[in-house]
């Protein structure tokens, strides 16, 4: 049972439907091993519970609008 853990943000149905279709795919391709075979774990987090260059991303947001 091969297994991806992606980490976002919190991301609509409809894109997280697509990430994981394209990432089985190539998952797939590149190792041979049937797209049934794959799990994939997807864990959201709060914007203000994540941060890039020691700032949050609840406050970048709010800085570009």
């Amino acid at each position: 049972m091969p297994s991806i853990t992606l980490e976002l943000v919190k991301t609509s149905k409809e894109k997280k439907e697509r990430m994981v279709r394209e990432i089985t795919r190539i998952a797939s391709e590149e190792t041979g091993i049937p797209a049934e075979a794959f799990y994939i774990f997807i864990k959201e987090n709060e914007p203000e519970n994540v941060a890039v260059g020691g700032i949050l991303l609840s406050d970048i947001k709010t800085k570009q609008e």
